[in-house]
Order: structure tokens, then C-alpha cells, then sequence
């Protein structure tokens, strides 16, 4: 009998994050799915994302009593859950009502930090009121510095702990399968309007009910009424700063008051500037693939950030995150949190807040049951020998003279 998976709709059955993605695939049109799915150009830093996971082996520990095991970690001085987290994807609305909310939701229940996305369809304040949690807010640095500093003040008032800020996004990437959707910016070719209607169940969860989603964070940077989630990208567009540098880091350095987080840096000479310029942590990411083509994997930088900064900054990734084993095989790297993007969109899109919620119980499973098998009790106990670069026959250089202790905390978008 042929191998399938599972076909049907209760998340509660989905074994795994691919099966919640294809369930998500089925129920989304093919527009929304694209921008959730696609890469730039050829997607090559989108498939290098996944296929450095099948570089990396797993060495297990016997005999050791693992009949008691904890998940948790410290992040920032304060206890989390899992070793990870939300971070921040835009246009969540587009996967179902109130994405935002619903993502955010499940975070809380499970005891993680939440990202939200500048480019939400939720505002800020309104998650905050409704979700509660850990949130932390990320940050596209446009050029209108009066609305950034109007929008950090409104993270600090909602009591948002971190400030995330997006750096790889001065020049905006070139998403070609994205944009072959549309005639004009907002506007569908025929043959997706009519897959729309195609797909009712989605339909009638997001767009009879409620109208297209509105970026809910970015009124005063976009001509009156152009706030639509689909009519807005191309306004928008236009508010990304080539010009963004270390002096932008130094500025949000003074004015925000809590912790300070660089997303996108991917080498370890920007790490080592994240430092110096007073950023609390760094996420190592690519953007999901989504940005430079042909890009390195933050696993493949990781070890290198470790051996120079750990201690000295906390050490998060994200990108191709699909498996507990994925997330541990970063932790035994010397990561001290992974961010997960398309894992949880894809639980929402299968189920909204039920669907956010089945992806982290099936990773935060997942990772239960691969600590146990190396022989391990806990994030903290996880042994860097445990870990080897298949390829490369030997010992990764991260665990020469055991150059970490432990995989703790403190001391990914779209």
C-alpha cells in the first residue's frame, strides 16, 4: 500500500509540522500559500535552509536515566518553556482571522515568547490586550523615523519585554513566484481570483466575514486607505532604507529602554557589531530565503558566532525549523533559542489557533523524545559531543575543548 499522509482536517491528528503544511496547503489559496512558501529567485537559500539538517548527525548517549526531563530554558533572566520560540511573520491574517492573536494565543498557553511583525494585521496593542504572554515586537526601521519612534513608545506602554530589529531587509528581495500571482500590487490575475473561489472554507474565515486584513501598525506610512494587506506592499515598499546602518542600531539603542535584539545578521563580524553597538542578543537568519539567493544557513554560521560571542550576547536562529530534532541539533551548536516562522504558520493555516498550538505540541514532543534518546534529562544537560557534521567526518569545530557549557539561555519572519 502506498504511503500517505494524513488527509483530513483535525489538527489533533497531523503527526508532524509537514503534516499541518499540507494541510494548510490545501486549505489556502494559492496567493496567500506563495507568500508563506516561496523563496527569492531559484530558492536556493530556501532549500539550503532545510538540507544542512541531513549534514548533521546525532550521536546518542545509553544507560542514563532520562525518566525525568525538562524542556524549560532561561531566556533573558526569565523561565521559558520550550528552547523555543514565535518569531515574527507578516500578513498572519491571510492564514486566518486574527492570525496574530490566535499565534499569539498559543505561545501563551505554552509558555514562549510571541514575535508580532510590524507588518501584522493585528495592532500591537490589541494583541497585547488579548493575548497576554511573553510578546516581543519586531521592527522594520523605515525611513519615517517619527513613525518608529511612535511605534517603539507604543511596544513600550503595551509591555512588550524585547525589540527585534529586522536588518537584512534594506533592499528588498526579490520574490519572483510571490509577484507572477498579481497584474498590478494588489491586484490578482484572473487565474488566482478564480482559485480563491476555489476555496471556500478559507474564504469564509477570512474574507466575507471581515474584509481583506489591514496592516493594522502602518497607517501613517501609507497614502490614506491603502492600509489592505494586499494594496499596501507596493507604498510600503518604498519605505525600506538602503541607507540603515550601525548609527540606526546606535539610535534605537537610546531610545529603547528594554531588551534589544538584531535579526538577520549571518556572519560573525555583524555579531561581534550587534555586541559593541549594546544589542542584548542577535537571531542568525537569511530571512526564511527570502531575501539574498544563494545565501549561508545561520547553522552553518552558528558554530563560528558561539566560539567568538557566547556569554557575551544571547544567540538565537531561525530557518528551516520543521522537526524537534532540527531545534536540538542548534541547541548542541550552542544556540540558546530557536525561532520558528513557517512551523507555526503552517499549524494556523491547517486549524487557526488549535493548528498554532498542535505545531508546538508536536515539536516541543519531538524534542522531549530526542533528549531522551542522546541521553539527556534536560536543555541544559545536552553533551556538544553529541553532535558531528556528517560530511565532514569529525568532530564540528564548535565542540573543540567543550568551547560551551550547556545549551541554556542567557547567562527567528516572514
Amino acid at each position: 500500500m502506498k504511503r500517505r499522509r494524513y488527509q483530513g482536517r483535525d489538527v489533533a491528528r497531523a503527526l508532524t509540522i509537514e503534516d499541518l503544511r499540507q494541510m494548510a496547503r490545501r486549505r489556502a489559496p494559492n496567493f496567500a500559500w506563495e507568500y508563506v512558501e516561496g523563496g527569492a529567485e531559484e530558492e536556493v537559500t530556501l532549500k539550503r535552509n532545510r538540507a544542512v539538517f541531513d549534514d548533521i548527525a546525532l550521536v546518542p548517549r545509553t544507560l542514563v536515566d532520562v525518566s525525568n526531563r525538562r524542556l524549560g530554558i532561561e531566556l533573558f533572566g526569565r523561565e521559558s518553556a520550550l528552547p523555543f520560540l514565535i518569531g515574527p511573520t507578516g500578513f498572519n491574517g491571510f492564514m486566518t482571522h486574527e492570525g496574530d492573536v490566535q499565534l499569539a494565543n498559543a505561545a501563551a498557553r505554552a509558555a514562549i515568547p510571541f514575535t508580532l511583525s510590524t507588518v501584522s494585521t493585528v495592532a500591537l496593542d490589541e494583541v497585547a490586550r488579548r493575548a497576554g504572554g511573553r510578546l516581543w515586537m519586531q521592527l522594520y526601521l523605515f525611513r519615517n523615523r517619527d513613525w518608529a519612534r511612535g511605534l517603539i513608545e507604543r511596544a513600550e506602554r503595551a509591555g512588550y519585554e524585547a525589540l527585534v530589529l529586522t536588518v537584512d531587509i534594506s533592499v528588498y528581495g526579490n520574490r519572483e513566484w510571490d509577484a507572477r500571482n498579481f497584474t498590478t500590487p494588489g491586484q490578482l490575475d484572473l487565474r488566482n481570483k478564480l482559485d480563491v473561489l476555489m476555496h471556500p472554507r478559507w474564504l469564509f474565515d477570512v474574507m466575507i466575514p471581515h474584509g481583506t486584513p489591514k496592516l493594522a501598525n502602518i497607517a501613517e506610512l501609507v497614502p490614506p486607505g491603502m492600509t489592505s494587506a494586499r494594496g499596501a506592499s507596493a507604498p510600503l515598499g518604498r519605505q525600506h532604507n538602503p541607507a540603515l546602518s550601525w548609527d540606526d542600531v546606535a539610535w534605537l539603542r537610546d531610545i529603547w529602554p528594554r531588551k534589544l535584539i538584531i535579526k538577520g545578521v549571518n556572519s560573525v563580524a555583524d555579531a561581534k557589531l550587534a555586541a559593541r553597538y549594546g544589542a542584548d542578543g542577535v537571531v542568525l537568519s537569511n530571512h526564511g530565503g527570502r531575501q539574498l539567493d544563494g545565501a549561508i544557513s545561520p547553522m552553518e554560521v552558528l558554530p563560528e558566532v558561539v566560539a567568538a560571542l557566547k556569554g557575551r550576547l544571547t544567540i538565537m536562529l531561525d530557518g528551516g525549523f520543521r522537526r524537534g530534532s532540527d531545534i536540538v541539533k542548534a541547541l548542541l551548536l550552542g544556540a540558546d533559542a530557536v525561532l520558528i516562522g513557517r512551523a507555526g504558520l503552517y499549524g494556523l493555516g491547517a486549524g487557526g489557533g488549535p493548528g498554532a498550538a498542535r505545531a508546538i505540541n508536536i515539536l516541543a514532543t519531538e524534542i522531549d523524545r530526542v533528549i531522551g534518546l542522546l541521553g539527556t534529562d534536560s536543555i541544559a544537560g545536552l553533551d556538544p559531543s553529541c553532535v558531528r557534521w556528517r560530511s565532514r567526518g569529525r568532530l564540528h569545530e564548535s565542540n573543540r575543548a567543550g568551547s560551551y557549557s550547556g545549551a541554556s539561555g542567557e547567562g527567528l519572519e516572514s
